[in-house]
């Protein structure tokens, strides 16, 4: 459902999450290696969430890339979303087609509307904080061994 390039993003962005709420700023290696995600990769992905003002990074010895505690709970998964891949997620079609919409909709137009629409509201729904929340008390994990 969400591009790779998303799904590296949202992986970042929580841990960094994690490694912010125990006070560690974390370089670009540590975010690869502890996401399972490609360095070079993770590094486009890293400068578009800072561009888009999602994660702070900061230079010099003491720096790294760190999320604020304030900040962790108001950025919701849609706007880490929206930040790399725009508003595609919501608008395409079920079945790749270019021009599916109500007027000429493919056969799963009408049953991909309703799961488009769930997922808006999950992502809209859902902070950082809260899956951070969730993989500290192990109730889900952002690394598989």
């Amino acid at each position: 459902m969400f591009s790779k390039a998303c799904e590296y993003g949202i992986r970042a962005s929580v841990f960094i999450t994690i490694k912010s709420r125990q006070g560690v700023r974390v370089s670009l290696n540590e975010i690869a290696l502890g996401t399972d995600s490609p360095v070079s990769f993770t590094a486009k992905i890293l400068q578009i969430l800072v561009k888009s003002k999602i994660i702070d990074s900061l230079k010099g010895p003491t720096g790294g890339f760190e999320i604020k505690n304030s900040k962790a709970g108001e950025i919701k998964l849609n706007q880490v979303v929206y930040a790399i891949d725009g508003d595609s997620i919501y608008k395409s079609c079920g079945l790749g087609f270019k021009n599916c919409n109500e007027i000429k909709p493919c056969p799963l137009h009408y049953k991909f509307k309703t799961i488009r629409e769930d997922l808006k509201l999950m992502l809209e729904e859902t902070s950082l904080l809260d899956l951070s929340n969730d993989i500290n008390n192990g109730l889900t994990f952002l690394k598989r061994k």
